[in-house]
């Protein structure tokens, strides 16, 4: 029932304006602009010369940049995988009853209070050849010391060692939610059939609470795509280019090389990527709902 008085225009323009205005503001404006620059040249100096599309052109043609791609792909594939395969394993540990559950499962969720910068600082300290306790760790046990992010093909599966320990508490909370608003009438109905407990999580409770894997999955693939702070402090994109993902490249061409048009162009293409593969993994999540 309308509450407004007979020849009164409703107005909601005054509450809209100003969430209005900070929407253009802060996420508009900045992808315009940034379109606008990756179509330029544009140096520290100020000058700016319209090149159209040569800056994607050159991008295309930069095996540095595919080498980057490559990277921020196996980079992701490992951060995805290794943290979705083990949150889902503590999820199934951490949902049964057992003493001391709960000062276990706020341990186990620590590491995600930390901030990237600050995990990379300690995990640096922990990878050093010759003072950090990881090698010291290897010798009591007999192995020989590694070289950790100094070796061009160990490093990238050292950083994902750090993005595991600092993000699998995150997919074992999603889980966690997941578990605990199971039906229990499968199970019931699974006991009476004499079900075993493989059989059990493998055609009962897995498909339950895949649409929460699929959150999971989706968060930690945009989280690790983007992923930049704990690689930079940590390689710098080193050694040599060997972990230089594709963040890592834009931040050298624009805030090293000073190619803010050129680093423009790779914020489009990176921004392109993430929507393709944010998209198919939205639409892969719409076809595992259930209703419960």
């Amino acid at each position: 029932m309308s509450i407004a008085a007979p020849g009164v225009e409703r107005n909601y323009w005054p509450f809209v304006l100003p969430a209005l205005i900070v929407v253009l503001g802060v996420i508009v404006f900045p992808w315009v602009f940034t379109l606008f620059m990756s179509v330029h040249d544009w140096n520290v100096s100020g000058a700016v010369t319209f090149v159209g599309f040569e800056n994607f052109r050159q991008l295309f043609t930069d095996a540095r940049f595919y080498e980057s791609v490559l990277h921020t792909l196996y980079f992701t594939v490992l951060a995805v995988v290794l943290p979705v395969g083990i949150g889902l394993a503590a999820a199934l540990v951490f949902h049964r009853e057992f003493k001391g559950r709960g000062i276990l499962r706020g341990i186990f969720i620590m590491p995600m209070m930390a901030t990237p910068v600050a995990v990379a600082l300690v995990w640096t300290m922990m990878f050093h050849p010759q003072l950090g306790v990881l090698n010291y760790l290897l010798g009591l046990v007999g192995l020989p010391p590694s070289t950790w992010v100094y070796n061009t093909k160990t490093v990238i599966p050292t950083l994902v060692i750090v993005e595991v320990w600092h993000w699998t508490p995150l997919v074992m909370l999603i889980v966690l939610g997941g578990l605990a608003n199971l039906p229990t009438e499968p199970y019931e109905a699974a006991e009476i059939d004499g079900a075993s407990s493989f059989q059990k999580f493998r055609h009962i409770t897995f498909p339950l609470i895949l649409p929460n894997l699929m959150i999971a999955l989706i968060l930690r693939t945009i989280d690790a795509l983007k992923a930049f702070d704990t690689i930079y402090v940590i390689t710098q994109g080193g050694p040599g280019t060997a972990s230089e993902t594709m963040n890592i490249f834009l931040y050298l061409q624009a805030f090293a090389y000073f190619k803010l048009g050129y680093a423009s162009a790779v914020v489009v293409i990176f921004f392109t990527l993430v929507i393709a593969l944010s998209l198919l993994l939205l639409h892969v999540r719409q076809k595992t709902k259930w209703n419960a």
